[in-house]
């Protein structure tokens, strides 16, 4: 697998302050033992100089680490630019979103060293789309996510160089227009944007994951885990970015009052086993999901 959203893995927090070089050789010692080729660590929202160091750290650790190196191919940005409003918000700290700018972005950029591949953010708070342009010149590819644009904004959005929706069917409210929703609108631009899936059965369940990408197709659609330090552990008490999370006998993150998901504990082996249980695609299929669509979409 090539994941592009992967906050920790193993018992380590990418989003931790104070990472150890032990910890993220911990973490990308485990992802190749479970298949992985790569991945790109994930940073979420917190306020700008909390998130610019962790991506500086990320940065410095990976450069003196060969195996870091060869499965961490780069950085994925997830906020601080996204929707404030509850639902569309999920797990990230609603204090510390703000409207992307591209001074702001320019400042994660540079703490990234140039390994700042993938930035989620909301097309509805990047006024003229300047920063969505912005980063497409850097070579960075943008995603919409945790966002809740109109349809003709997103859709103007990939005018000026969006690519991507992340975890589609989340980062979302519960309850939504039954036909006029985010879900809706990413599906309707599949021709226009790569639309990732969490394949979990929890973040969507297996049935409706089905649907979307019989609406999407495989050929337009991607894999991610949006794995945390959790993943691979069991149950338990775990953090992510100063989060309290409890892992229950269900391998399910939640938060400690069980309101919302935070973040996935599934693992591709766990993947695997999901396909073959549930979803039904071919091998050639999964692969296409998991390994030369996440590749292709960065341009690798």
């Amino acid at each position: 697998m090539f994941d592009l959203q992967v906050n920790g893995y193993a018992g380590t927090d990418f989003n931790r302050d104070g990472l150890t070089a032990e910890a993220l050789h911990h973490a990308c010692e485990c992802l190749k033992a479970d298949g992985v080729s790569g991945i790109l660590a994930t940073i979420i929202t917190d306020e700008l100089p909390a998130m610019e160091n962790r991506l500086a750290t990320l940065a410095r650790l990976r450069e003196a680490d060969p195996l870091a190196q060869e499965i961490i191919a780069g950085f994925h940005i997830e906020g601080p630019f996204i929707n404030p409003e509850k639902g569309y918000v999920g797990a990230h700290p609603p204090h510390a979103v703000k409207p992307a700018t591209v001074d702001n972005a320019r400042r994660l950029l540079d703490a990234s060293q140039g390994l700042a591949k993938l930035v989620t953010l909301a097309p509805e708070h990047d006024a003229g789309f300047a920063t969505t342009a912005w980063l497409t010149l850097q070579g960075v590819c943008v995603s919409a996510g945790h966002c809740n644009p109109t349809y003709e904004i997103l859709r103007e959005s990939t005018n000026h160089g969006l690519k991507m929706f992340t975890h589609v069917g989340n980062g979302c409210p519960m309850l939504m227009h039954r036909h006029d929703n985010i879900v809706q609108r990413a599906l309707s631009l599949r021709d226009r944007l790569w639309l990732c899936f969490i394949p979990d059965g929890v973040h969507i369940e297996f049935f409706a994951l089905q649907n979307y990408l019989r609406a999407a197709g495989v050929e337009h659609s991607i894999f991610v885990t949006d794995a945390i330090s959790a993943s691979r552990l069991g149950p338990g008490k775990f953090t992510l970015a100063g989060w309290d999370i409890v892992i229950g006998e269900d391998l399910v993150a939640r938060s400690p009052d069980g309101s919302h998901f935070v973040g996935s504990t599934v693992t591709w082996p766990r993947i695997q086993e999901n396909n073959t249980n549930h979803l039904g695609l071919s091998e050639e299929d999964l692969h296409t999901l998991s390994v030369v669509n996440p590749r292709k979409a960065l341009g690798l």
